[in-house]
């Protein structure tokens, strides 16, 4: 098994988290975004020191691979045991099955903060994305049709919950 390492993301990080989230607008349906975001709104969607929610850089034989994030779930308190989690790898690093170690470690610290229950949210074109979290035990529990356009295509949401 390919061994990845996690570091917790610090301010100075959020340009090459951008790249890479960057990558991904203008490249797939893995967000709805249309066009490239800037740091400041990044910052609306990651945390960084922060107590709960976690932003970690992965790494793979010292190598950048990516990101990946424990966030909260709808900014309502009474959501407060309920994170959200997200995985960009870098382009380079895909189809290298580490969605299972990934997925592992936001679970082990959702855990450490108290949280018990995860939403991984999937575009339905993502069949990799959808398959992994299935069989990392996560079900399906809503699906919002045709909800976003982008790349002149009707997209669909498909969020998975898992309890911790």
């Amino acid at each position: 098994m390919n061994k990845l390492s996690f570091v917790e993301a610090q301010e100075n990080d959020l340009s090459i988290i951008l790249d890479i989230y960057n990558y991904y607008i203008i490249n797939s349906t893995a967000n709805y975004y249309v066009d490239t975001i800037s740091i400041d709104t990044l910052k609306t969607h990651l945390y960084i020191n922060h107590d709960k929610y976690k932003t970690f850089l992965i790494y793979y034989s010292n190598g950048f691979a990516g990101f990946c994030y424990l966030t909260q779930f709808r900014k309502k308190h009474a959501y407060s045991r309920t994170g959200e989690i997200g995985i960009y790898l870098n382009p380079d690093f895909t189809n290298k099955k580490f969605g299972e170690q990934i997925i592992t470690h936001l679970e082990s610290a959702a855990k450490d903060c108290q949280l018990k229950v995860l939403i991984a949210s999937i575009s339905n074109e993502n069949l990799p994305s959808r398959k992994l979290i299935q069989k990392m035990g996560y079900i399906e529990c809503a699906h919002y049709k045709d909800v976003a356009e982008k790349f002149g295509r009707l997209l669909s949401v498909m969020d998975y919950q898992k309890f911790i």
